[in-house]
């Protein structure tokens, strides 16, 4: 058994940052701990460090296999792709850099999170970051440990081109900088890359002098079981290894990071939570904390695909295919501006199948839809139940219906193709999933697929409604309200953003979790920084704005030590 002064539960995109900065204090002891594979210099696996994510995505080496989610009431549980490796999202997510949008966070501060507004965060977004392409200034940093930049329209494939026609066509405005300018517009999309390899977390801030640290102990392959309370005070954690033997690390502080699903089930095992639901499970209530487990969010998803022709396929060689995204508006009334985000990729796939499909992610911001996670057993062993509630609350339904429309009508204007038939919506599916795993079997049957999309247009069309859509055309969705309604009850999905689940809140505010620098309530010694933080998710992918929200509270960590430990020197003098 060792002592720590802090003890860090999750290697993730929070994680790795907390490591980093606390053991920068010689007199500090942290010691991380992640379930997953270390990833360290010079031996990060060449799948991670790939542009071109969706191979260590589909897999199950690198994420929770047993971790489920239903998107809706009706749908049936399906995998929900969560990194466990170190890094945790930052490895296996498609390195997106996207900070969301400044009323965002001033909303976070109107409603109880005192010092997360726009300007209070904007620091620790400029400290995260290297902009390649837009270095120093008021809004972007130029020399922190995650390098970001932008493939510009000049290097962009004949794809990006014909969606950028269809953008203009419908309106859209050319944004420069995506991370700096605000309103409506398409754009290069910002991801955190660098020579055309990833730059996880892991990578970024357990560098080789980093790890040097003595007073820093990092731990892979290790599952954190418990939480060991005395009483309301976290005294560390109890991990298995995976011999099965039983590990104590006794901590200063116990710090949870590992995600916004793992994190509050952690506090459930460990009698923190809805007093009435813990003692049904049969675990002493400890602290009385209704709001674990609630608030949860994603963006409610869609996706698309659109057969290219030849002259609008990029080369499998050329990794990088997400270069470019849109912020659109609704108009559903009494939602917000830029309530709409649209992605694309140059490619569905990494195979010769996929690399025939251009593909579009379509997902609401701001989401209203609440969902919950709740502990399916005592034991560690078994993960979460997760309900994502996509559909909550109508206004997500109407905003995703809109959203179809307006990329029907872009991809219309793109001159993507002659045939509206080669556009339809794809899903991905457990028979689409199986495809995406990268192995020589895989790779002869996508080619055979591959070559058959290429033959005369009735062959092709028939095999994209056999293998695809199940006969579901655009035309029909697209004309037809109630189809439309019914196709996105049936294939909206969580795009991997689960947020808000140990929200941080004012000391009024009964369903707070924890205090804005991410103290659960009602105990000592035990905290939570990862996204499970965020009283409402950002109009963004969630991994920027989780390495934010980490510099910022080990910020104040930091300094809260220097206070305690100069204080009783003031009094002795």
């Amino acid at each position: 058994m060792e002592r720590f002064d802090y003890v860090i539960v999750g290697g993730g995109s929070a994680g790795c940052v907390l490591a980093h900065r606390l053991s920068a204090q010689v007199s500090v002891r942290v010691a991380l701990i992640e379930a997953g594979a270390d990833t360290p210099p010079g031996a990060v696996p060449a799948a991670i460090l790939d542009s071109y994510p969706m191979p260590v995505f589909c897999g199950d080496t690198y994420i929770w296999p047993d971790l489920q989610a239903k998107a809706t009431q009706h749908a049936a549980p399906r995998v929900y792709e969560q990194g466990r490796v170190m890094g945790g999202g930052s490895s296996i997510n498609v390195q997106s850099a996207n900070r969301g949008l400044p009323r965002d966070y001033d909303e976070w501060a109107a409603n109880g999170a005192d010092g997360w507004s726009w300007r209070e965060v904007l620091p620790y977004f400029r400290k995260l970051e290297r902009d390649v392409d837009f270095p120093g200034g008021e809004l972007h940093g130029g020399d922190g440990p995650v390098p970001i930049r932008r493939i510009l329209p000049k290097d962009w494939p004949a794809f990006c081109h014909a969606f950028a026609k269809g953008l203009r066509a419908n309106g859209f405005a050319q944004l420069q900088d995506q991370n700096g300018e605000f309103g409506d517009g398409f754009f290069a999309g910002a991801f955190s890359n660098l020579d055309d390899k990833r730059v996880s977390t892991a990578i970024a801030y357990l560098d080789e002098a980093t790890r040097k640290r003595p007073n820093l102990k990092i731990y892979s392959n290790l599952r954190v079981e418990r939480i060991v309370m005395e009483g309301a005070t976290a005294r560390g954690v109890v991990a298995i290894a995976a011999n099965g033997e039983r590990v104590r690390f006794d901590a200063g502080e116990v710090v949870l990071s590992a995600g916004a699903l793992q994190s509050p089930a952690m506090l459930m095992r460990a009698g923190i939570g809805d007093a009435r639901q813990l003692v049904a499970m049969g675990i002493p209530c400890t602290v009385d904390l209704p709001g674990v487990g609630l608030n949860l969010q994603d963006h409610p998803s869609l996706t698309f695909c659109h057969f290219l022709e030849p002259r609008f396929r990029m080369p499998l060689a050329r990794r990088r295919a997400s270069m470019m995204a849109a912020r659109m508006s609704s108009g559903v009334a009494g939602c917000d501006e830029s309530d709409l985000y649209l992605s694309s990729a140059t490619r569905a796939a990494w195979h010769a199948l996929g690399n025939r499909l251009g593909l579009f992610f379509l997902w609401c911001n701001r989401p209203y839809s609440r969902g919950r996670v709740q502990l399916a057993s005592p034991d560690a062993a078994v993960a979460p139940r997760v309900d994502l509630n996509l559909l909550d609350d109508e206004r997500d339904l109407q905003r995703l219906a809109a959203g179809v429309q307006m990329l029907a009508r872009i991809v219309d204007a793109s001159g993507l193709g002659r045939d509206a038939r080669d556009f339809f919506p794809a899903a991905f599916s457990p028979r689409v999933k199986a495809l995406s795993e990268v192995g020589e079997g895989n790779a002869r049957l996508t080619a055979m697929l591959g070559a058959l999309l290429d033959a005369p247009a009735p062959l092709r069309r028939l095999l994209i409604e056999r293998f695809f859509t199940r006969g579901l055309r655009m035309a029909s969705l697209i004309h037809d309200e109630r189809a439309l309604t019914d196709f996105i009850r049936a294939n909206v999905f969580g795009v991997w953003h689960a947020s808000g689940t140990c929200r941080m809140g004012g000391a009024q505010d009964r369903d707070a979790v924890t205090d804005t620098q991410g103290r659960v309530r009602g105990t000592r010694g035990l905290r939570v920084v990862d996204a499970s933080l965020m009283p409402r998710l950002p109009s963004a992918n969630t991994n920027i704005p989780t390495i934010m929200i980490a510099e910022k509270i080990a910020d104040a960590m930091v300094a809260q030590r220097g206070a305690s430990v100069a204080s009783p020197l003031a009094a002795a003098h």
